[in-house]
C-alpha cells in the first residue's frame, strides 16, 4: 500500500498564490461597477494582466496553470468586444460581464474536474512529487475544486441577481447584500472548506 501523503503540508500549498489567482475576478468585477461602461474593455485588459503577473510569480511558470489559462482567455474575450462594440455592447458588457463572470468561472472550475482540478497544481508546488498520483491527493482535489466551482458559481448567481435588482428598483440595500455580502461570505466558507477538506485527510 503505497505512504499516504504528510496533508499537512498540503495547506502550505501557498495560498497567496491562489489568491493572485483569483485577484483578477475580484478587481474585474469591482472595476466594472466602478469604472463607465464605455471603460469595460480596460477594466478586462487590466485583469489579464494582473493574470499574467500571476501566472509569471508562480513556480513552476510551466506548465500554465489551467485556471490562469481559462481567466485569460475571458478577460481577453471581454476586452476585445469591449474595444469593439459600440456603447450599448459596453453597458451591456458592464452590467452583465461584471456581475456574471463568476458564473462562467465557476462552470469552467467543474466541468474541468474530470481533466484536472484546478487545484492541483498549487497542491503540487508544496507536495513531493511521489504522492501527485496517491489516491488521496487526488480525492481531496476533487473535492476542493468543486466546492470552488460551486461557491464561485454561487457568488456570480449572487451578483447576477443583484444586478437584475438594481436594474429594476432605486434600492441599493438588496444590491449591497447580494453584490457584496453573499458572495464574500460564500468565498470565506468555501476557503473554510478547503481548509478543513485537506486537514480532513491527515
Amino acid at each position: 500500500m503505497p505512504p499516504q501523503p504528510d496533508v499537512s503540508s498540503f495547506w502550505g500549498m501557498r495560498p497567496r498564490t491562489l489568491i493572485l489567482f483569483f485577484a483578477p475576478l475580484i478587481a474585474f468585477s469591482v472595476l466594472a461597477r466602478l469604472l463607465p461602461s464605455d471603460l469595460i474593455a480596460v477594466a478586462a485588459l487590466t485583469a489579464a494582466v494582473m493574470v499574467l503577473i500571476a501566472e509569471l510569480t508562480s513556480r513552476p511558470i510551466w506548465p500554465l496553470k489551467l485556471l490562469g489559462t481559462c481567466l485569460l482567455m475571458l478577460f481577453a474575450l471581454i476586452a476585445v468586444l469591449g474595444f469593439t462594440l459600440g456603447r450599448g455592447g459596453d453597458s451591456w458588457l458592464a452590467t452583465w460581464g461584471g456581475a456574471g463572470i463568476g458564473l462562467a468561472v465557476g462552470l469552467v472550475i467543474l466541468v474541468l474536474i474530470p481533466v484536472t482540478p484546478f487545484t492541483e497544481p498549487f497542491a503540487r508546488e508544496a507536495t513531493p512529487r511521489a504522492y501527485w498520483s496517491s489516491p488521496a491527493f487526488l480525492k481531496v482535489n476533487r473535492l476542493v475544486s468543486t466546492g470552488w466551482g460551486v461557491a464561485i458559481f454561487a457568488a456570480g448567481l449572487s451578483r447576477v441577481t443583484a444586478a437584475t435588482v438594481s436594474q429594476n428598483t432605486s434600492r441599493r440595500g438588496f444590491e449591497v447584500l447580494l453584490g457584496l455580502i453573499v458572495p464574500v461570505t460564500i468565498l470565506l466558507a468555501a476557503l473554510k472548506f478547503s481548509h478543513s477538506s485537506y486537514r480532513s485527510i491527515q
